[in-house]
């Protein structure tokens, strides 16, 4: 892309997608810009991946063409009021946190302006991101494709409708603390029983990659991948009894309800 991208805020998530861009030459570092109020972290991320960084976030505003809201979700209307008066007709507003609808968001700014409201996940990190997208009715094809493009560079994408973003907060952007928990109990199982921990974490780590791997690309359900692993009385379905007996899937669930409830709240 010949257009620039800028981010307000450099936390974990911006440097995601920053990486995630570089990486798949969406973008340049030259045409990469960064505010932020930690001039150290700027500049251990511009040494890092050879982006332009500022402390002024008007700075972005006037020279992006993308502008990715990169901060807290207690922030945004704070940092709108600051930008609003420098956001160009063509510019797409793209935000990125837990419970900013867009209406709240378009609000904010006080006027109609290009928006779309994402929930990607630190995946993007290692390229495996899972981002949903939610134009509102000023971005045209053209520009979603464009959207789509940045964030399809460092995993896949998903258009969704408004009503459903709260719960896909839940189900991509929060899910990968439930993951890492899943995959560090295994290893401590596996330590539990004697394995060296570096190992424990290596084969847990690859058998959840391996199984979410099969499900995306076999396209068979979840149970039934279940099903053909666990043999009669063997020690798949042993440990299967012993789940379900604990309510494995129930407090999933649960947890996952909790966190939905939290982004609805947010979103008041």
């Amino acid at each position: 892309m010949s257009k620039k991208i800028g981010f307000i805020g450099c936390g974990n998530m911006a440097k995601a997608i920053i990486k995630g861009v570089l990486n798949s030459n969406i973008f340049l570092g030259e045409d990469i810009i960064v505010s932020d109020i930690n001039l150290e972290m700027l500049e251990k991320t511009k040494l890092e991946m050879g982006i332009e960084i500022t402390l002024d976030n008007k700075v972005v505003s006037k020279n992006a063409d993308y502008i990715v809201l990169s901060i807290k979700p207690n922030m945004y209307e704070k940092i709108i009021q600051e930008i609003k008066e420098d956001i160009k007709e063509k510019t797409i507003v793209i935000t990125i946190a837990a419970g900013i609808t867009r209406e709240k968001a378009e609000s904010n700014f006080g006027k109609k302006v290009k928006l779309v409201r994402v929930m990607p996940n630190t995946p993007a990190l290692v390229g495996e991101g899972m981002s949903a997208l939610c134009p509102n009715d000023m971005i045209s094809k053209e520009e979603l494709k464009e959207v789509e493009d940045i964030f399809n560079s460092f995993g896949k994408t998903e258009i969704m409708e408004e009503k459903y973003m709260n719960a896909v907060t839940a189900l991509t952007g929060s899910s990968p603390a439930i993951v890492y928990s899943f995959i560090e109990a295994l290893a401590d199982a596996a330590v539990l029983k004697g394995l060296p921990r570096d190992k424990a974490y290596k084969l847990a780590s690859q058998a959840v990659l391996g199984s979410a791997k099969m499900v995306l690309e076999t396209g068979r359900h979840p149970g039934e991948l279940k099903d053909a692993v666990c043999s009669p009385g063997g020690t798949t379905i042993e440990a299967m009894f012993s789940l379900e007996k604990n309510g494995f899937r129930g407090v999933v669930m649960e947890s996952f309800v909790k966190c939905v409830d939290k982004a609805d709240e947010m979103s008041k």
